[in-house]
């Protein structure tokens, strides 16, 4: 039994993928980079072309050395290990149909575990830090005021990095009611409710901006979109800018995702249910905002307060002495 593996990949992600399943780009982007990095690792350990594998060479002992390899030699942690595992999963099930030859090795492959991991609490921003970090760029430059326009809509709506790029001016409503349009995951649109100064911050950019309606709400100085690298870099610039004015930002590690949990944080904290907050950020499921009820520290306080015992006055003990307080930090 042969396999035709360079034809199969190709099929998998011409037929399997954009036809028939019509996957989002970032999906197929996703998959790609993850057979890219397979295809490399085969090349240097069995010494042969992309082009001359075989299905026989990627059984389930060599995906198992390709993972190792992912976390050790390239430091990648659980979740990027289970996430190219996916997309391995994925090509093997869509390979047990059109290679039912070799469904032993197939089903050994498809048995490989995901890995379990420590989940940290979600990161997010204070009041302060965000004030900071939209404080950050220099509104005497195109590019600043671009940059205060984005962090301004990202940290007010809780978009993802994907639906903030892919926004074109159109989207933005700034008239009564004014709010953005965006697809999210699963190709579901969505309209998110702005605040009065992101409103105001939004027309005055779109003024300067002076875009067609299908051009980008955000682009490059060359006027494309924006990628996630662009994105990314322009956060930590300003991050690093916010941190010499709120110095408890440089300890923690933010990304344009951190802006979506601050969003959520903030509603959270404001006594705004799940349920409404799922809504808000295109949630498919109420449970994935539990995460958030499980970092938020004020509300685990305020529990508490309500659990306080008979005769004893409710809140944290607060030193009402400088001095007393200068003790109690020692």
């Amino acid at each position: 039994m042969t396999s035709n593996f360079p034809a199969l990949l190709e099929r998998f992600f011409t037929d399997r993928l954009m036809r028939q399943r019509g996957a989002s780009p970032n999906t197929i982007a996703s998959y790609r980079d993850a057979f890219r990095l397979l295809l490399r690792f085969a090349q240097q350990s069995l010494n042969k072309a992309p082009s001359d594998l075989q299905l026989e060479d990627l059984d389930a002992s060599f995906m198992t050395r390709f993972l190792d390899h992912l976390e050790e030699d390239r430091g990648n942690c659980a979740r990027t290990r289970n996430n190219r595992l996916a997309a391995i999963h994925s090509f093997y099930r869509y390979a047990a149909l059109e290679e039912p030859g070799h469904s032993a090795l197939i089903q050994r492959v498809l048995a490989i575990p995901t890995k379990r991991f420590q989940r940290r609490e979600v990161e997010f921003l204070a009041q302060e830090e965000t004030e900071a970090l939209l404080d950050a760029p220099d509104l005497g430059t195109w590019t600043g005021r671009r940059d205060r326009a984005l962090l301004s809509l990202a940290v007010d709506t809780g978009l993802r990095v994907s639906e903030l790029t892919a926004l074109c001016c159109e989207d933005a409503a700034l008239g009564s009611g004014a709010h953005v349009r965006c697809v999210g995951k699963g190709r579901k649109e969505r309209s998110t409710p702005l605040s009065k100064p992101v409103a105001r911050i939004l027309r005055l950019w779109l003024t300067e901006r002076n875009g067609r309606p299908e051009d980008p709400l955000f682009p490059s100085i060359r006027g494309g979109s924006l990628s996630r690298d662009a994105v990314e870099y322009l956060l930590a610039k300003h991050v690093a800018a916010a941190s010499e004015k709120c110095p408890s930002m440089a300890k923690k590690r933010i990304s344009p995702h951190v802006l979506r949990h601050s969003t959520a944080m903030n509603l959270l904290h404001h006594g705004v249910d799940r349920t409404v907050i799922a809504l808000w950020l295109g949630h498919e499921r109420v449970e994935t905002t539990q995460v958030y009820l499980h970092a938020n520290l004020k509300l685990k306080e305020k529990i508490l307060e309500m659990t306080t015992p008979p005769n004893v006055r409710p809140g944290r003990y607060r030193p009402s002495d400088s001095l007393i307080l200068f003790l109690e930090s020692l």
